[in-house]
This record gives C-alpha cells, sequence and structure tokens, in this order.
C-alpha cells in the first residue's frame, strides 16, 4: 500500500513539475526533488526518523507553489493544505498526514520555524543540503527565473547557501560541510 501510494505521489507532482504553468521548469523535479527525497531519507536512517513520512513529506514539501505560481511565496503553508487534501485521497492516517504537514510548513530557511520531530528536521535540512549540493540549479534560478543581474544574481544565490546552512541539523551538516566550503570560495572570488 505504501510503495503503490509513493509511486502515484511522485507521479502527481513530476507531472505537476512538467505542466507548462509551472513557473520553475522541469528542473525543480530533477535537480531538486528528487535529491531532497534521497539526502531526506539517508537522514531518516542516521536520526532514526519514520522513512515513510519524511520520504512523503519531501515529495511535497514545494508541491504548493510548483503546481501554482502564485502560492510559491506561502508554499510551505499551501503545501501543508495541499498535502492533506492528497494523504486524504489515499485514505492517509491523519495523525501521519499531520506529521507530513509539519514536515512542509517547517522546512524553509527563510521562515524560521521550530522543527517539532526529527522527519521535519531531515526535510528542512534536505531541502537546504540540496541546495549546497545543487548550485547550478540555484544560479538558474537567480539568472534565468528570476532575471537577475551577475551580481544580484551571486549575492542572492550566497545568501540562499547561508540560509540553507543555517537550517542544517548537524548530522546534514556534517555531510555538506565542505562542498560548502568549495561553493562559498568560488561564489565569493567573483568580484561584485
Amino acid at each position: 500500500m505504501y510503495l503503490k501510494m509513493i509511486k502515484e505521489i511522485e507521479i502527481i507532482v513530476e507531472n505537476a513539475c512538467k505542466s507548462n504553468s509551472n513557473a520553475f521548469g522541469y528542473g525543480i523535479w530533477s535537480h531538486h526533488i528528487v535529491d531532497v527525497v534521497k539526502y531526506a531519507k539517508l537522514l531518516a536512517e542516521k536520526l532514526n526518523a519514520d522513512t515513510e513520512i519524511v520520504e512523503i513529506a519531501a515529495l511535497l514539501h514545494d508541491y504548493a507553489g510548483i503546481k501554482d505560481s502564485t502560492m510559491a511565496e506561502e508554499h510551505h503553508i499551501y503545501g501543508a493544505a495541499e498535502a492533506q487534501r492528497i494523504l486524504g485521497e489515499f485514505n492517509y492516517p491523519q495523525e501521519k498526514i499531520q506529521k507530513v504537514k509539519d514536515c512542509i510548513i517547517t522546512h524553509r530557511g527563510s521562515v524560521p520555524m521550530k522543527k517539532l520531530s526529527q522527519e521535519a528536521e531531515c526535510i528542512a535540512s534536505a531541502d537546504a543540503m540540496t541546495h549546497v549540493f545543487n548550485v547550478p540549479s540555484l544560479l538558474h534560478l537567480a539568472y534565468v527565473q528570476h532575471g537577475m543581474g551577475i551580481d544580484e544574481g551571486k549575492e542572492w544565490v550566497l545568501n540562499k547557501i547561508e540560509r540553507s546552512m543555517n537550517k542544517l541539523c548537524p548530522e546534514a551538516m556534517e555531510i555538506v560541510y565542505e562542498q560548502y566550503l568549495k561553493v562559498r570560495d568560488v561564489l565569493s572570488r567573483i568580484a561584485v
């Protein structure tokens, strides 16, 4: 039951990523969500978190903003409502839905919130890890999606990376720290 539901949720989210109405382009699936799922599951093992909750929340954490760009600014709030709707359609237990929603609501680095569970810690950290490991997607977001100039985009990416580092749990920090130093070094060498 669980694996079938996961596959169906993957299809829902990937189809939203393929949609012409997705302002972020398909890369948000291939260069972000897939990696968030991978890192969230890795952290779930390290933190003894519920892998089922973590995988579902990782798949759905940005869904609202992908589905409708007018929800992007508050996608963590709208995303929790979307998770309630989608998981309700699968007759997923309400107590588990609430855990998924808590993960989605607290995943953003720019909106600091206390993580109420190991599962929420996994999602927030996995999201941040993906930013550090996949800088080209952030550069694309800055320059192509947001239309920033060279210096403005560089500063935006650096700030995003710093915010991401600030939301990592210690286990995630250990995994990404060397990559963070390399990214910071390269971006900081570019003259402003």
